[in-house]
C-alpha cells in the first residue's frame, strides 16, 4: 500500500487528539499484572504495541508473539521470568534480530530459567517463571533503557527487593525516570543516587490511573509547524508537567521556530521565527525525536549536529541507514559516525524537490511520521506501507486528512 500526501497550500490548522502514550500504559500494564489488576489503567493507547501486550497479558496461551513490540518484549521477559508456569516469548523477523542477552542474563542470576529457542542472545526466549531473588545487581545501561525498566517493575516482587547498579554511559534515563515515578505513584519506595537504584520490596497498590497524551506523538504537529506557511494547531491534554521525557519538545523547537503555549486544558502550537542557523543537541534521553528533527532540520535549512544517537541502530530498524537512503532521495547527504552516536548535517547538500518520491518505511512507524510533513513544503510526497503507523498512532492518517491534508490510497485510485 502507498499513500499520496499533498499540502498545496501549506497551511495546517485543527484540534489534535493525540493518542495516549504507549510508554505509560505499558508501564501500567505490567504493574496491573502483578497487583492482581487490582491496580487499574484508564484511557490506554490503542497503539498495535498496548494491544500486543494486553492480548499476551489476558492469554492462557503458553506461546505469546510480541511482533514489532520492542518494550512488550522486554517487560514481558521480566514479567514471565517471575510468574510461575511455562512460556514461550518469539517476535517478528525483525525482533529475533534485536538483542536481549543483557536482561536475560541478568534475571537469570536472580533465579529465572530462560533459554534461547533460537539463536544464542535473541529471541525466541523459552521462559520458565519462579520467584526471583533481589539483592545486589549490576547491568550494562549503555544498551537499552527497556532491559533496566522491566527489572524496575518486577524489583517490588523479587525478595528483598533490586540494588541495581547501573555501568556506563546511561541511554534514555528519561524513560528510566518514567517507570520509576510511576512505581512511587503506586506506592513503591525507591531510591535513585548517581548510577545506583534501589527498590524496595512491597506490592503495587490499587488505584484508577489515567495515561496522558503522547508527547512523542506531538513530535510531528510541532514539525508541522515548523515547517507549515500558516499553522495553529491545539492539543488538548498535553500538560507541562508530564512524566514523558518527550516533553522536552517544548523547549528543542523554541529555536526552530514552534512556541509552546500551555493552557489550561491542552498546548497550542504558535509559529515564530527560527533564532538560530545551527542546531545541536543531545537525544541520549530522546532519542525517539531524531527521525522527526532531521527532516524538520533540513527543510528549514538549519544545519546540525545530534549525539547521543547510538540506540538508533537496534530500533525497530537501524534507524540511521534508514534517515540517510531517505534524505539521499532528496540530495541531501547526512554524516554519521559508525557507531551512530552522532549524526550531523553541513547544510551543504541542499534539500531538491523531486517529483512523486516515495518514501520507503522500514517497518518503522517514525519514518513514516517524520517524513509525511515534508508534503507542506514538497507540496506532495508518497510513503510506502503507511498503515506502520498502528505501532504508536493508529489515528495519524486521519489526523492529517482533518488539519489540511489531502490523503489518498494509490492502489485504491488504481
Amino acid at each position: 500500500m502507498i499513500y499520496n500526501i499533498k499540502n498545496t497550500e501549506s497551511i495546517v490548522k485543527g484540534v489534535v487528539h493525540l493518542p495516549t502514550s504507549k510508554s505509560i500504559s505499558n508501564r501500567l500494564l505490567i504493574m496491573s499484572a502483578l497487583s492482581e489488576n487490582k491496580l487499574i489503567p484508564k484511557e490506554l493507547s490503542d497503539s498495535d504495541d498496548t494491544n500486543v501486550m494486553l492480548n499476551i497479558l489476558n492469554s492462557s496461551f503458553p506461546e505469546h508473539n510480541a511482533g514489532h513490540a520492542g518494550t512488550a518484549m522486554r517487560f514481558l521477559t521480566a514479567y514471565f521470568a517471575c510468574k510461575p508456569g511455562e512460556v514461550i516469548l518469539t517476535g517478528s523477523e525483525r525482533m529475533k534480530n534485536r538483542p536481549i542477552a543483557v536482561l536475560v542474563d541478568l534475571l537469570t542470576e536472580l533465579g529465572a530459567t530462560i533459554e534461547y529457542a533460537g539463536k544464542k542472545g535473541f529471541p525466541p526466549l523459552k521462559i520458565k517463571g519462579a520467584k526471583l531473588k533481589g539483592g545486589k545487581r549490576s547491568i550494562n545501561s549503555e544498551v537499552s533503557s527497556q532491559y533496566i525498566s522491566a527489572l524496575l517493575l518486577i524489583a517490588p516482587y523479587l525478595h528483598g527487593g533490586l540494588d541495581l547498579s547501573l555501568k556506563g554511559n546511561m541511554v534514555s534515563a528519561s524513560y528510566i525516570n518514567l517507570t520509576l515515578q510511576l512505581m512511587k505513584r503506586a506506592g513503591i519506595r525507591y531510591s535513585w543516587n548517581n548510577n545506583n537504584i534501589k527498590i524496595e520490596e512491597g506490592n503495587y497498590h490499587a488505584g484508577v490511573f489515567h495515561v496522558e497524551p503522547d508527547w512523542s506523538a506531538a513530535s510531528y504537529w510541532y514539525e508541522m509547524v515548523a515547517l507549515a506557511e500558516e499553522a495553529d494547531i491545539f492539543m488538548p491534554g498535553l500538560t507541562s508537567d508530564s512524566l514523558q521525557g518527550d516533553a522536552a519538545l517544548a523547549l528543542i523547537f523554541e529555536s526552530l521556530g514552534v512556541k509552546t503555549v500551555f493552557e489550561e486544558n491542552g498546548v497550542s502550537l504558535v509559529k515564530t521565527k527560527p533564532t538560530t542557523d545551527f542546531f545541536e543537541y543531545d537525544f541520549t534521553l530522546n532519542p525517539d525525536l531524531v527521525q522527526t528533527l532531521i527532516p524538520a532540520c533540513v527543510l528549514k535549512n538549519i544545519a546540525f549536529r545530534f549525539i547521543g544517537t547510538q540506540t538508533l541502530r537496534i530500533k525497530e530498524t537501524d534507524r540511521i541507514l534508514a534517515l540517510h537512503n531517505e534524505m539521499k532521495k532528496f540530495g541531501v547527504q547526512l554524516d554519521y559516525t559508525e557507531n551512530g552516536d552522532c549524526i550531523a548535517w553541513d547544510g551543504k547538500t541542499v534539500f531538491k524537490q523531486v517529483e512523486s518520491v516515495l518514501i520507503d518505511t522500514y517497518e518503522d512507524h517514525r519514518m513514516a511520521m517524520g517524513f509525511a510533513p515534508i508534503a507542506l513544503v514538497s507540496r506532495e510526497i508518497n510513503i510506502n506501507d503507511p498503515n506502520v503507523v498502528s505501532k504508536s498512532y493508529p489515528g495519524y492518517w486521519k489526523d492529517l486528512a482533518m488539519t489540511g491534508f489531502q490523503v489518498e490510497d494509490l492502489e485504491t485510485k488504481m
